[in-house]
């Protein structure tokens, strides 16, 4: 065919002529015959600046036809292709799938960080409740004896500072006694910092103490005989 007629070179002038698409693909206006268009370079119409890769990207076809760097081999580029794709792609779907010596080794590292099956976990979780309530019921029952033994505790508390607040107080008048006896031994008023008068008060709180000593012996002691004396028949 003659394309001397139809100057195909200088096609890219005639913008009436012609609209190009960003697939590369041109739709001459029908005054131009077909075998024309067919003989035709059609990438020195596209006007898009894309790139071969980006126009088969935007026209959903495979980017490239052969790999153009490494990552082009590797496994996880080929599974995107094939999903991307299809069988257009002209990769071979068993890559999607993991081999013999892949499934092993995920089976190895799946029974080491999950050593239990699912029963074996249900038992556990089961377990490990059932050990929960029990601690609870075990908290509430000692919760409750404590309230049961509240008034109890109260009681024994009142008596017990009773009884401190009463030795207090009977260890006080006692040292005011004392304190009285001594004045009355020197028969005048003596400064409590006197130091005669403190070797007295010594004197008499030993003396004191002794006494106590004594009565709580003799007490122990009566207590016994009563006892021996009960158990005779």
């Amino acid at each position: 065919m003659n394309l001397k007629k139809y100057n195909v070179g200088a096609l890219k002038y005639v913008r009436p002529k012609f609209i190009s698409t960003l697939s590369g693909n041109v739709l001459f206006s029908p005054s131009i015959p077909n075998e024309i268009i067919a003989d035709a370079d059609t990438t020195r119409f596209d006007k898009s600046g894309l790139r071969r890769d980006h126009r088969n990207v935007l026209s959903k076809a495979v980017p490239y036809k052969t790999p153009h760097t490494w990552i082009h081999a590797t496994e996880k580029y080929q599974r995107k292709l094939y999903g991307l794709y299809g069988n257009n792609s002209n990769v071979d779907p068993k890559i999607c799938f993991d081999s013999v010596i892949d499934r092993a080794k995920l089976d190895k590292l799946d029974r080491i960080a999950q050593p239990y099956n699912l029963q074996q976990l249900r038992e556990i979780v089961n377990t490990q409740e059932a050990n929960k309530l029990e601690l609870i019921k075990a908290r509430e029952n000692g919760l409750r004896i404590k309230l049961n033994k509240l008034e109890q505790w109260k009681s024994e508390l009142t008596t017990k500072i009773a009884k401190r607040e009463a030795a207090a107080q009977e260890a006080k008048e006692r040292k005011e006694r004392m304190v009285e006896e001594v004045r009355r031994h020197f028969g005048f008023k003596v400064d409590p910092r006197d130091e005669r008068f403190k070797e007295m008060l010594q004197l008499k709180e030993k003396e004191g103490k002794r006494k106590d000593k004594e009565a709580k012996r003799k007490a122990k002691e009566d207590m016994m005989v009563a006892k021996l004396v009960e158990k005779m028949p």
